[in-house]
């Protein structure tokens, strides 16, 4: 009986080592993106006193939000879940509370953000004049923008990616995006 004692856990014990594998757990991945090709045309409509090319992937829809005034719309891109929120507001003396909304909007995700770029646009030749705000790190919107002629109009974008906001999993698409949305910026005009 002694020897049984002794031998089972000996068998045990090698039968475990004899089997072993090397287990390593799998990293986590994330699904593959497949890109679109960028082509664009033009969102021009007398209804509306702007207009500026937008990707050919991009869908417009009238913001039906309850809050929502005239001339504002959502650009949808539904592959990647993204709509960009685009506001509309006449310039009634009022620039300067208008832009300061536009930068308080983009810094509420300062919370959030490893930080916030601000860079510049001037386009002389329409009268285009605005701010860029490139936010990185975990915040919802990665990047907004105003523009504005100074005296009339007054534009608001605000990219939101309809996913959780982990910048490993989402950078590959705010990075697709981000330079059809500075060919948005680049190519707006006023209609007068």
């Amino acid at each position: 009986m002694r020897i049984l004692l002794y031998f089972f856990p000996i068998l045990f014990l090698l039968f475990c080592f004899s089997c072993k594998q090397d287990y390593v757990p799998k990293p986590r991945g994330f699904f593959r993106i497949e890109f679109q090709t960028k082509t664009y045309h033009g969102l021009y409509s007398s209804a509306f006193p702007y207009r500026f090319e937008i990707p050919d992937y991009c869908k417009v829809v009238p913001d039906n939000e309850r809050q929502a005034e005239p001339f504002w719309i959502n650009l949808e891109i539904p592959k990647h879940k993204a709509e960009l929120h685009i506001s509309y507001k006449q310039v009634n003396n009022n620039l300067a509370k208008l832009t300061e909304d536009s930068r308080t909007l983009a810094y509420k995700h300062s919370v959030k953000a490893d930080a916030i770029n601000e860079r510049v646009f001037i386009n002389p030749e329409k009268k285009v004049y605005g701010t860029i705000y490139l936010i990185d790190g975990n915040a919802a919107s990665p990047l907004q923008f105003y523009l504005t002629d100074s005296t009339k109009n007054f534009l608001r974008g605000a990219l939101y990616i309809r996913e959780v906001p982990n910048i490993d999993s989402i950078r590959p698409v705010i990075d697709f995006l981000t330079p059809d949305i500075i060919h948005l910026i680049e190519t707006t005009e006023w209609v007068h």
